[in-house]
Order: structure tokens, then C-alpha cells, then sequence
């Protein structure tokens, strides 16, 4: 099981099981070590029907995040070192694995802005899903924080970019 005080991970857990889609969680406790250097884990494997399988990283945000008394849409900031491992699982999977990432809003604002139409309702509380791969984050990455190394993807290149996990 994802770490249930996570509720973002929770959420996520939850979502997929009401799909049927098959998955493991990663134990974060257990890092992997190869070839000497540390790899970032990835938080869930996802065998989607069809489809590649997921090597997933869940973000978690607030939608819209409330910053300072300014509301702010579509946050969707990472460290470099959640696409560095990313990248390097792929390498270690192989190409019939796809790696991404999910950013999980937890829905805190007015439904007219809701970022997916696939709302899901978890602990009373409501919840999008989209998936962005960790590629197509990558390539569109602008850096955002160097003291925290964290980089994003500007709104409306996201927005494009991102897609409700049935449409995956």
C-alpha cells in the first residue's frame, strides 16, 4: 500500500484500484542502489490493459495552490532529481515501460476550473488526475528554483501537454 498519510498518494492508489488496473507501490524506504549510484524511486508501478506500463511519480498539489493571498493555477514544479530518476528507471526497464508523471490536484477551488472533467472522490474530498511523461516534461522543464533545484513547465505548455489517465 502507498503511504496512507500521503493523501495525495492515497488518492492515487484508490483511483487506480477503482479502474482495475493492476499496480504495485514502491516501498520508499528501501532506495535502490545500482551500480553504486542512488536512484531516486518512482512510487508506483501501473499495468495499465493494453497499454505500457506506468513507472509513476506522483506529485501533489493543491488546485488552485493558494500562495501568499494569490491563487495560482496548474503548479506543477519537480526536482531534478525526480526526472533524473525517472530517466535512469527507464534505462533500467527498458523501452515496454514508459515512465511520467502524475500530478494529483486535490480540488480546493470552484468547480468551473477544475483541471479534468474525471473527478474522484476520495475521503470526501475531490481529486484530478493527469499524467504528463517524464520525456515530454523534460524537454519543456524551465528552472524555477536553483537553491531548492526544482524546474516546470510553463501553464500553458502544460496544459497541452498533460492528460486524464484514461486518455493515456
Amino acid at each position: 500500500m502507498a503511504r496512507p498519510h500521503i493523501h495525495y498518494e492515497a488518492a492515487f492508489e484508490d483511483y487506480i484500484r477503482s479502474r482495475g488496473w493492476p499496480y504495485l507501490p514502491v516501498d520508499e524506504h528501501k532506495k535502490a542502489i545500482f551500480a553504486g549510484a542512488r536512484i531516486k524511486s518512482f512510487d508506483f508501478l501501473v499495468y495499465r490493459p493494453g497499454k505500457k506500463p506506468w513507472l509513476v511519480d506522483i506529485k501533489g498539489r493543491k488546485f488552485p495552490y493558494d500562495g501568499k493571498g494569490s491563487k495560482r493555477y496548474w503548479e506543477n514544479w519537480v526536482t531534478r532529481e525526480d526526472l533524473e530518476g525517472l530517466q535512469k528507471w527507464e534505462g533500467v526497464f527498458g523501452q515496454d515501460f514508459e515512465t511520467g508523471l502524475v500530478f494529483v490536484y486535490w480540488l480546493v477551488g470552484p468547480p468551473d476550473r477544475e483541471p479534468s472533467t474525471d473527478i474522484h472522490v476520495f475521503r470526501n474530498e475531490y481529486y484530478a488526475f493527469l499524467w504528463i511523461s517524464a520525456l515530454d516534461y523534460a524537454a519543456h522543464a524551465r528552472q524555477r528554483s536553483p537553491k531548492w533545484d526544482t524546474v516546470t513547465v510553463p501553464s500553458r505548455t502544460f496544459r497541452r501537454l498533460v492528460r486524464p489517465l484514461d486518455e493515456s
